[in-house]
């Protein structure tokens, strides 16, 4: 924002300079043209008055001295005739035969003035040409043409422009130093809030945002301090209480299972349904306390991931996948199921932006979904692959730049419907069929594992497998 702000005001700093430079640096050649210009024609009038009275007298010497010391003072050529075009004198190379001077000295004789009107500018070189009539009102005695050098003049012009053009750029300089002070004076205070924001939004405890800059902004500062302080306290109370919900009623619950075990030596046959019922509850209480802190643990930990960009995590996706096929395989073949790792997950490795222990969590609650309700006899395939930054056309085999790592499972079991994939990582959700068949399960798996890849930039895809089944991929950055 700084930057914009500051680019804005350089513009409006260097057009306002401009406006002020340019007509400036035109006057200032003008000026000096206009100066050329007035004293060539007085010369021209003397040179003039020198004719007339010479042809009154009949005697040319005069002007004909003063024309050669003229050429010899300034190196200026003039050329000088009476009103038959006979030459009274010609200095410095310049003859009246010449056809640009020729027609001045027509011009002339026909009692016109030429004096040059465009202006010069620092690069102009070469020389201007001015004639000007001898004789008075409408009698000619002669004419007079002059080549007058610019090269002084230009060199000049050339002074005074970079005079002007040296104080434009102090003041554009000053104003710069003044623009960049002004942005940091209204932009910090912004830049500490957008910070201090952030880190609210993540659920974190923000920083405390100093009061600085126009008033508007420090007493912006300090309505945020305030409402930052009540939100920080209320997500905290949230996150703590969950957290220690789940933690203090490990104890009660330990002590509730021995207690229900100790019971059940004394048990007549009859109750050994209830004393079923009873233990499958604890174990379901147990695992509902577990994801709970799982959960708390996850939103934390992606809160501070996104305030930190998630640096600090790298890992091998094909390795993790593999490590996890050999730890749930077994486990699928207790269940009834097959699990298989695609050959080309382990050829290469896959570099992603997060933790082994991340991937492995998110890899885990994919496979236990996967296994747990896929269903007796079900294929289930575990797959690692790359796939490009534009988020098409995934490819395995390893890489490196931007991209993705996708770790993907899929089952051939029952799946979910169209509008229950929708809901699949809401909070304890669970799907009719697992309601019905009462299976365990708590429903927070697939939102702890969204939470995780969220911090990394990542996210959990849920898809329908053709012909049946499901297909889970957890993308996560390269």
């Amino acid at each position: 924002m700084r930057t914009r702000v500051q680019a804005a005001l350089l513009l409006f700093v260097v057009i306002a300079v401009a406006a002020f430079a340019v007509p400036l640096l035109l006057f200032t050649a003008s000026d000096r043209t206009q100066q050329l210009v007035l004293a060539r024609s007085a010369d021209l009038d003397r040179f003039a008055a020198l004719m007339d009275q010479a042809a009154a007298t009949g005697d040319t010497s005069a002007v004909a001295a003063e024309a050669r010391r003229y050429t010899q003072l300034y190196g200026e050529p003039l050329v000088v005739t009476d009103t038959r075009r006979r030459t009274v004198v010609q200095t410095g190379g310049m003859r009246a035969a010449d056809p640009a001077v020729a027609r001045l000295l027509d011009a002339a004789l026909r009692n016109q003035t030429e004096h040059p009107s465009a202006a010069l500018r620092p690069w102009s070189r070469g020389y201007r040409m001015f004639a000007e009539p001898a004789g008075t009102g409408t009698r000619v005695s002669g004419a007079v043409v002059l080549r007058a050098s610019v090269g002084t003049a230009a060199d000049e012009i050339t002074r005074r422009w970079a005079a002007v053009l040296a104080g434009a750029a102090l003041v554009a300089v000053a104003c710069a130093v003044l623009a960049r002070a002004a942005t940091g004076w209204v932009v910090s205070p912004l830049r500490r809030l957008d910070r201090a924001v952030g880190q609210l939004a993540a659920g974190l405890p923000p920083e405390q945002t100093r009061a600085g800059g126009p008033p508007e902004l420090r007493q912006l500062a300090i309505g945020f301090n305030r409402m930052a302080r009540t939100v920080t306290a209320a997500l905290e109370q949230q996150r703590r209480l969950v957290a220690d919900t789940s933690h203090q009623m490990r104890n009660p619950m330990a002590a509730l299972r021995l207690r229900v075990d100790a019971l059940h030596t004394h048990l007549a046959p009859s109750g050994e349904r209830t004393y079923t019922g009873v233990t499958t509850e604890l174990d379901r209480m147990e695992t509902l306390l577990d994801d709970l802190l799982a959960l708390a643990t996850a939103e934390h930990r992606a809160g501070e991931l996104t305030v930190t960009d998630g640096a600090g995590g790298h890992c091998d996706a094909a390795a993790v996948a593999a490590d996890r096929y050999r730890l749930w395989k077994p486990v699928a073949e207790r269940a009834g199921a097959r699990l298989t790792l695609t050959p080309t997950s382990a050829a290469h490795p896959v570099p992603a932006a997060c933790t082994d222990r991340e991937l492995a969590q998110i890899a885990d609650i994919l496979l236990d979904n996967a296994i747990k309700y896929a269903g007796e006899g079900a294929e289930i395939t575990l797959d690692c692959t790359t796939e490009p930054g534009s988020g098409s056309g995934a490819g395995s085999g390893s890489g490196s730049g931007s991209g993705f790592a996708v770790l993907t499972v899929t089952d051939d079991g029952p799946g979910l419907g169209a509008d229950e994939l929708a809901l699949a990582t809401t909070r304890f959700w669970r799907s009719g069929s697992q309601r019905e068949n009462r299976t365990s399960g708590t429903g927070l798996g697939l939102a702890i594992a969204e939470q995780l890849l969220a911090g990394r930039g990542g996210r959990l895809e849920l898809t329908a497998a053709r012909p049946r089944g499901l297909r889970a991929r957890a993308v996560v950055p390269r």
